[in-house]
């Protein structure tokens, strides 16, 4: 039995793997190797017994004979066996934004600071998907209502008593009051300032950490975070966010401070206040507390 192996243009196809099997295709009686010509002749065939025609070569696809039968003594040229070109079918899983945001925020949630301070709102991948509104108001809750947040506002306002900042009295009431000015502080400048203005204005309230670069462009980078954002169209631009956060979280705490601590002076010194904090946390962040901080990317 003999035959030639081609490719669909007609090339000789060498080194092809020729093999005689019984219809049960459970025993090899015969096999062979195409030539430089694409050429094979083998010989030893039984005779009398279907038999079968497999082509193998890698990059193509498997070729098989009908079920042939030989007379003895007879010789077979086989047509010209063509082998088309492998196939491979390729599966691709489609990840909206949203999805791959929703799930950077959940890795971003494990982040803190020797494993117990939240440091949720850094974003160590530099192309971080926008995050939606939704997760906006997410992460917002989530800082907002973590239990190590809440407990420092316990311990700030013990710092405001023991100095008898604010004119609230003394006492238990007094910490009290001196409690809930300062996490209601918080919240209004995490809700407005990390939610809802860069919701509107399409802003991104991370820290964006640099990592590479100059010490210089590192430093500047992190003391410009009080100021320049990242849009969610992957821009940078002033952060009216967080300055608008700042500046109303500042005009509200006039509404349940004392009265003798309010006024325009309030307002202004929260937010240079908020501001000078954001740029030595940015600077922090960009130096120190990747090191220390639990849930980071490790790339």
């Amino acid at each position: 039995m003999a035959g030639v192996i081609t490719d669909a243009d007609g090339a000789a196809i060498s080194d092809a793997k020729v093999t005689i099997v019984g219809n049960d295709r459970a025993v090899v009686l015969v096999s062979g190797v195409s030539n430089g010509t694409g050429g094979f002749s083998l010989s030893d065939v039984p005779s009398a017994v279907p038999v079968t025609v497999s082509v193998t070569r890698e990059g193509f696809a498997p070729w098989s004979s009908s079920s042939l039968s030989l007379t003895p003594g007879q010789y077979l040229q086989l047509p010209s066996i063509t082998l088309a070109v492998e196939t491979f079918a390729q599966t691709v899983d489609a990840v909206f934004p949203e999805q791959l945001a929703a799930q950077q925020v959940k890795e971003e949630e494990k982040q803190r600071v020797f494993g117990v301070i939240p440091n949720f709102y850094v974003a160590y991948d530099h192309n971080a998907v926008p995050l939606t509104t939704a997760l906006k108001f997410h992460l917002a809750m989530k800082a907002s209502t973590d239990v190590v947040t809440i407990a420092g506002a316990g311990f700030v306002a013990g710092i405001y008593q023991a100095s008898d900042r604010l004119d609230f009295p003394q006492g238990a009431k007094g910490y009290g009051q001196r409690l809930g000015v300062v996490y209601a502080d918080g919240i209004t400048d995490i809700f407005i300032g990390g939610a809802i203005l860069p919701s509107l204005l399409h802003q991104d309230p991370r820290y964006f950490y640099q990592g590479t670069g100059t010490t210089k462009s590192r430093l500047l980078h992190a003391l410009s975070a009080p100021f320049i954002c990242k849009g969610d169209n992957g821009k940078w631009q002033f952060n009216y966010s967080t300055i608008g956060g700042d500046l109303a979280s500042g005009a509200i705490s006039n509404a349940y401070y004392p009265s003798s601590n309010r006024g325009p002076s309030l307002v202004i010194n929260t937010a240079l206040t908020a501001a000078a904090g954001r740029a030595l946390n940015a600077v922090a962040q960009e130096f120190i507390l990747k090191k220390i901080t639990s849930g980071t990317p490790k790339n």
